[in-house]
C-alpha cells in the first residue's frame, strides 16, 4: 500500500524557517516526483516544489524560487521541502504527494498518492 506520512510546519514569524519532512512506506522514491502543494480550504491545489528522484529535476514558482528548496534522503526514503525567509503569504495547507510523471509546472494534478496537509502559518 502506498503511503506518505508528512511532519513539520507550523508557526512562524516572518523571516523565519521551517523544514516539511514526507516519508515514503510501500513504494520507493526512485522512480517518482516527490512534491509538495498547497490545499488551501476552497481553492485549488497550487505548486510549491516538486523533485524528480529519476534525473533530479526540480520546479518551483516564482513565488518561492530562491527562498524554498526540496532533498530527499534515499536512505530514509524520504523527502524534504526547507522553507527559508517564510512570509506571511506563504501562510497555508501544504501537502506531500507522489506520482509517476515529470516534474512539470502540473506534477500535482494527478497525483498517485497524497498527505491530508498541514498547516503552515507565518505571522508575528
Amino acid at each position: 500500500q502506498l503511503q506518505l506520512v508528512e511532519s513539520g510546519g507550523g508557526l512562524v514569524q516572518p523571516g523565519g524557517s521551517l523544514r516539511l519532512s514526507c516519508a515514503a512506506s510501500g513504494f520507493t522514491l526512485d522512480d517518482y516526483v516527490i512534491g509538495w502543494f498547497r490545499q488551501d480550504p476552497g481553492k485549488g491545489r497550487e505548486g510549491v516544489a516538486c523533485l524528480s528522484s529519476r534525473d533530479g529535476t526540480t520546479n518551483f514558482p516564482d513565488s518561492v524560487k530562491g527562498r524554498f528548496t526540496i532533498s530527499r534522503d534515499d536512505a530514509k526514503n524520504t523527502a524534504y521541502l526547507q522553507m527559508n525567509d517564510l512570509k506571511p503569504e506563504d501562510t497555508g495547507v501544504y501537502a506531500c504527494g507522489a506520482v509517476r510523471s515529470k516534474c512539470s509546472n502540473w506534477w500535482y494534478m494527478y497525483l498517485e498518492v497524497w498527505t491530508q496537509g498541514t498547516l503552515v502559518t507565518v505571522s508575528s
